[in-house]
């Protein structure tokens, strides 16, 4: 054969080195063969092959160190052989078995492992890259002198998740290498379709980033680059965009095919077969011999074969409820701190500062990210202050782009960082819906990753802020396991829930109601304390109604009752949505017989209607009537106060309660 790449032999690089490099780049190309021989036998169900871009995976992971997170791809086998996993435990993750690493809930290359410093993919591709730069702000925070490395591919590039996560490690100076591989193809779409610039590499420009073009099948290229610049990156910090140039030899899985690639096409860079074109250039330095390459072979086969029997020999999971549904959040023990006896009358806005900055005071790896929080003090001045005492390390402006920032808070948590999330309104987390909704609630149920993430989110009506920044979208979330949502409704509850959502290690969405920031006093407890979350609060007993709410809406309660003094009521603050307290809702149903659900979003698919339905499958021969909701109108929030007032389900609680208690 005769060779298609120029290999250059720098003096770093011994005999030793470069054999070494050859059985890594050897070992997943015969695992693929092996697994393409499987698939046909119908052992395994599907397969992403990554023959021809082996020098990539094996070349990034070999030149870092092996405590440094790589965050790879589904045809990136070569960096989990490089990084030395036990093949067994590699083959029962593709069958579905225990010894893999989703205990059989995800397939392929869906899966991290902490042991091996790997995060796995997504089926969304973008947010990997907000996660990497979530891990290089934990390395750069702790002064750790660790690089990380993501990858993607050209058709990820054209997601706005991959400009949003070079912008930020730009900004920040973040040291991650962001690794694309080039193969032409996004499925069946090529590059011609995906970007007009002739390089990805280009693109870097933009971002004031560094960049290079590498041959992707060019191991020694690919080893010495990498290493060089990982080098550098530990000590000068920064972003580095590379652009591996390779193709992909096969179809994007098997059952797709090469039929749209031309021929030629395939046979120029057959031709330049990364295994194939080192093999024959090793030997033709003398460094490899047939019967070197034998032994190597013989020795992978035989460890794939030993290795694959275990795997086969397992047996299948036997489901099991229990452990489905102990796996979605990460465990707690809960660990009550008693509020202080000694009280001050504060605002609800001030109860959310102050447990935000005790919060700050207690975890000295808690860091803050939000749009204008830091000097400027958040949209709202809830952070005022928080920069002076606290620095840019650990109080952080973000650029506008939530999916990274989410992204990124994930990424802390990875590497053992907590992190609070400031939505500058809650209108604004679609931006950010897709990482907070397929990656954090998911992490822990797929492979055990908490992520140890809150969001917050100021929400609500009533202050004629429009239809942008309005919303209160509590139930965009409540829908999705793994994910937990707080909503309070007075300072004393907010402060200790707020507290009780950081020390969760499980993602939190906490709710904010704008029109309660400076509208509602309470004496509130002074120092650090917590209110379990979980738990909903019973304001009033009463006999002839139960009344449930949440956020703002508990208010127009309060208000409505003032009106009604005939009316003895349980009002439930439910204070939490996810989970909720259905232990409370219930023993008060069965005590009056009448249920009012008050929410102030719109009722359809709202809260209300799930409490509904929970109390008619669990309550209904205690009911004495129809459960009645009351919720705003079935349109966006209008911005003039009269229209949002009649927007707003406020008014008729009072005459729905009336009615409510003399049925």
């Amino acid at each position: 054969m005769n060779l298609k790449i120029e290999y250059s032999i720098n003096s770093s690089l011994d005999n030793a080195t470069l054999l070494h490099l050859y059985k890594l780049l050897l070992k997943p190309r015969l695992i693929e063969e092996k697994m393409l021989i499987l698939l046909r036998q119908g052992k395994i169900s599907k397969w992403f092959s990554g023959i021809g871009q082996e020098a990539i995976s094996v070349g990034v992971t070999a030149a870092l160190e092996k405590d440094e997170y790589i965050l790879p791809m589904h045809r990136n086998l070569g960096v989990f052989t490089t990084r030395e996993i036990p093949l067994f435990r590699l083959f029962s993750q593709w069958q579905g078995k225990m010894n893999g690493f989703t205990k059989g809930r995800d397939r392929s290359f869906h899966f991290g492992t902490q042991e091996f410093k790997i995060v796995g993919m997504i089926s969304h591709l973008g947010p990997q890259m907000g996660i990497a730069d979530g891990i290089a702000l934990a390395n750069k925070l702790k002064k750790s002198n660790k690089v990380c490395a993501v990858f993607t591919g050209e058709g990820g590039t054209s997601e706005g998740d991959f400009h949003e996560a070079l912008n930020v490690a730009a900004v920040w100076k973040l040291p991650v290498l962001f690794c694309v591989e080039n193969n032409g193809y996004g499925l069946s779409t090529p590059i011609s379709e995906q970007f007009s610039c002739e390089n990805i590499a280009d693109k870097g420009i933009g971002y004031g980033m560094e960049s290079h073009i590498i041959d992707g099948n060019n191991i020694i290229e690919v080893y010495t680059k990498v290493k060089e610049l990982a080098n550098s990156l530990r000590t000068n910090p920064r972003p580095i965009l590379l652009e591996f140039k390779t193709f992909r030899m096969r179809g994007h899985e098997e059952a797709s095919g090469t039929k749209y690639i031309p021929q030629e096409l395939l046979d120029f860079w057959a031709a330049k077969d990364p295994v194939e074109n080192y093999q024959t250039f090793l030997k033709k330095q003398k460094i490899l011999s047939d019967t070197l390459e034998n032994e190597y072979k013989e020795s992978i086969l035989k460890e794939i074969n030993e290795n694959l029997k275990i795997a086969f020999e397992e047996k299948k999971i036997i489901p099991n409820f229990e452990n489905e549904l102990n796996d979605v959040y990460k465990s707690i023990d809960y660990q009550a701190i008693i509020p202080s006896e000694t009280k001050k009358n504060i605002r609800f806005i001030d109860a959310i500062s102050d447990g935000l900055l005790l919060s700050m005071q207690h975890h000295k790896d808690l860091i803050l990210m939000g749009q204008d929080i830091a000097e400027y003090g958040g949209a709202f001045k809830i952070t005022e202050g928080f920069y002076k005492e606290f620095g840019d390390e650990r109080v952080k402006n973000t650029p506008i782009c939530e999916s990274a920032i989410v992204s990124a808070a994930y990424g802390l948590s990875v590497n053992g960082m907590k992190s609070v999330v400031e939505m500058q309104f809650a209108d604004f987390v679609s931006s950010g819906f897709n990482p907070i909704v397929n990656l954090l609630a998911k992490s822990h149920y797929r492979w055990q990753q908490n992520a140890d993430v809150v969001v917050r989110m100021p929400c609500g009506a009533g202050v004629s802020a429009g239809p942008f920044h309005s919303q209160t979208n509590e139930t965009w979330f409540t829908k999705t396991p793994g994910l937990k949502v707080v909503y309070p409704a007075f300072p004393q509850d907010a402060k200790g829930l707020l507290i009780s959502a950081i020390n969760d290690p499980n993602p939190v969405l906490f709710f904010e109601h704008k029109a309660l920031y400076r509208a509602v006093y309470q004496d509130v407890s002074e120092g650090y304390f917590t209110t379990e979350i979980g738990k909903g609060n019973l304001l009033k007993e009463g006999k002839n109604v139960s009344i449930i709410s949440y956020g703002a809406a508990v208010h127009w309660v309060l208000d409505a009752l003032k009106n009604l003094p005939e009316v003895e009521a349980d009002v439930i603050d439910l204070r939490s949505l996810q989970p909720l307290d259905t232990d409370m809702i219930f023993a008060s149903v069965k005590k009056t017989g009448k249920v009012l659900i008050v929410q102030e979003d719109s009722l359809f698919g709202g809260i209300a209607s799930d409490i509904s339905a929970l109390i008619t499958e669990n309550c209904f021969e205690f009911l004495d009537a129809p459960i009645k909701r009351v919720g705003s109108m079935e349109t966006p929030i209008p911005f003039q106060s009269d229209l949002e007032q009649q927007y707003l389900g406020k008014s008729k609680v009072e005459a729905v309660i009336k009615a409510l208690n003399s049925y």
